[in-house]
Formats: structure tokens, C-alpha cells, sequence
């Protein structure tokens, strides 16, 4: 695929994506480092699976035929709550057999202060999703894929996959390395998007990001002191929107290989966003 030199403003051919370039690189947004995550508040994860919990979250994993379903548990107190949600799962999808449990089943399996709401379910992860499957880019509409470098709070990816779902992105991209697996916490702050939303978990970021372009996608990296606003920013249809880590940004690395960088237009009473909030803002630009 050819590739021409192309400053970070309107491309004359939006469907093709520029040679890199050399804009200032700085942070992906401005942004507050995340918080670092309590392993001791981690979800509880055995070679038997891992524990999901959580009204939406369990729910949209018990529709998800991609799962493999081991154990269902529901409070008793909670038990007429989601009778008529699995009794339509299990007419349409599923046979399910929850299992009615005492609180102390909970607090065994899940982690401490957990918000369960009355519902966990035991479950093999997800199976591996590839780049070249999930990412095609279809023509004539508009292929969005979210790339994180090393967003490592599983609070901040899960709610980074749900504002990518409810904005129609076709994929999330994030590192084997530097990033939170898959997990009962981060399935919460997704709120059931983990389900719907493909999660590519590729060995070089670099590599995936030169694979995207040659897919046809301008790979456009969010950094609070590049030039150019992102509402000015048009790249067309196939855009491959890149964020960098809490507090760090983008890597260099990373963004040498982007077609440009933007940044947010944030008031200069704040000096930052969070990156799950970034990310929202982002992708609410480039899917209108």
C-alpha cells in the first residue's frame, strides 16, 4: 500500500492513511494517572475460571454464546429479582441451573466490598479475538478501533470498552503485557459491554498499529500537547484512535507510529482528564 506525506489536517484521499508525522509528543490527553489497583481486591481467578458478578455484567455473559457457563449463583434475596431475566435466557439461549446461595458463598468467591448485587457466575475467559477478523474494514460506513498503550487499571479499561460499544467501535486493541486481563472487576465497569465489544490482545503494539494501516485505518493518537484540536480533525471512515497510559501518554514508540496526533479542548481550569473519560469524549468526535 502506498503511502504519501501528509500533514495532520484533511487528507485528500480520507480512505487511505498518511506517512507518519512529526507533531509534538507529549501526553495521549491531558489526564490523571490512574489509580494503582489493590491485588488484594482482585477478582478471584483459579485454573477452575474466573468470577464474574453483577447484574449486567453476568447477564450479557449468560447471552453470550461464546461462553462457556460453569456455575450460576444467585442470592436468595435476589432470586425473584432475576427470575424472569434467566428464565428468558434460558428459553432462548440456555439451559441455566442457578443455585440459590448463602451470602458466605459470595464472600468466598468474589472479592472483598465486591457490589455483586445478588448474582455471580463461574466462567471460562473469552476465547482470543485476531486483528485481520475483528478489524475489516467495511465500505461505505465508518470503521472505528480503539487502541490503549498501556492502560493498565481494569476500572478505566472496562469503562473505556463500554463508551466503545455505545459508540460503535469494532474493536478494542491493547498489549498481552501492560494491560489488565480479562476479570470480574473490569466486566463491572463495563456494564455488559465486555460481551458485545471484540478485545484484541496482540504481543507488539508497534506491529499492530503498521497491520491497521495497511487495513486501510489513519491511526490518530489523543495527546494533550499536539496541535491540532480533535473537532478539526477529519481522516474519513477508517480511524484507529490511540491512548496512552494514565499519567504517561502515548509512548514515543507508539506514537511514531500514528498518523498524527490531536488533543482534546479542555478549559485550562482543569488540568486533566481521566483516561476512561478521554477516551468517551474521543469517540463521541470521530463516530458522528
Amino acid at each position: 500500500m502506498s503511502r504519501k506525506k501528509n500533514k495532520l489536517s484533511s487528507p485528500k484521499n480520507k480512505n487511505r492513511a498518511p506517512k507518519k508525522n512529526n507533531s509534538p509528543r507529549g501526553q495521549t490527553h491531558h489526564q490523571s494517572r490512574g489509580q494503582n489497583f489493590d491485588a488484594s481486591k482482585s477478582p478471584k481467578v483459579t485454573n477452575n475460571g474466573l468470577w464474574l458478578y453483577g447484574k449486567h455484567a453476568v447477564l450479557s455473559a449468560l447471552e453470550n454464546p461464546l461462553r462457556r457457563i460453569k456455575r450460576l449463583i444467585v442470592s436468595k434475596r435476589s432470586h425473584d429479582q432475576y427470575q424472569a431475566d434467566l428464565k428468558k435466557i434460558h428459553l432462548e439461549h440456555r439451559a441455566l441451573n442457578p443455585e440459590i446461595a448463602p451470602i458466605e458463598v459470595f464472600e468466598k468467591n468474589l472479592p472483598a466490598d465486591s457490589v455483586h448485587q445478588g448474582i455471580a457466575l463461574l466462567t471460562d475467559p473469552l476465547p482470543d479475538t485476531h486483528l485481520d477478523e475483528a478489524c475489516v474494514a467495511l465500505p461505505d460506513q465508518r470503521n472505528l478501533v480503539l487502541i490503549l498503550d498501556q492502560v493498565t487499571d481494569p476500572h478505566n479499561v472496562g469503562a473505556i470498552i463500554r463508551s466503545a460499544a455505545a459508540f460503535g467501535a469494532k474493536a478494542i486493541v491493547t498489549t498481552d503485557r501492560h494491560a489488565p486481563p480479562e476479570s470480574g472487576v473490569l466486566a463491572k465497569s463495563a456494564s455488559g459491554a465486555l460481551e458485545a465489544l471484540p478485545w484484541v490482545r496482540v504481543t507488539n503494539l508497534s506491529r499492530a498499529l503498521d497491520t491497521l494501516a495497511e487495513m486501510g485505518y489513519w491511526r490518530i493518537g489523543l495527546d494533550g500537547y499536539a496541535d491540532q484540536d480533535v473537532r478539526d480533525a477529519d481522516f474519513g471512515d477508517n480511524i484507529a484512535l490511540v491512548l496512552g497510559a494514565e499519567g504517561k501518554g502515548i509512548r514515543k514508540g507508539t506514537a511514531d507510529h500514528c498518523d498524527g496526533l490531536v488533543k482534546l479542548p479542555i478549559s485550562r481550569t482543569v488540568e486533566s482528564l481521566n483516561v476512561s473519560n478521554a477516551a468517551a469524549v474521543a469517540l463521541y468526535v470521530f463516530s458522528a
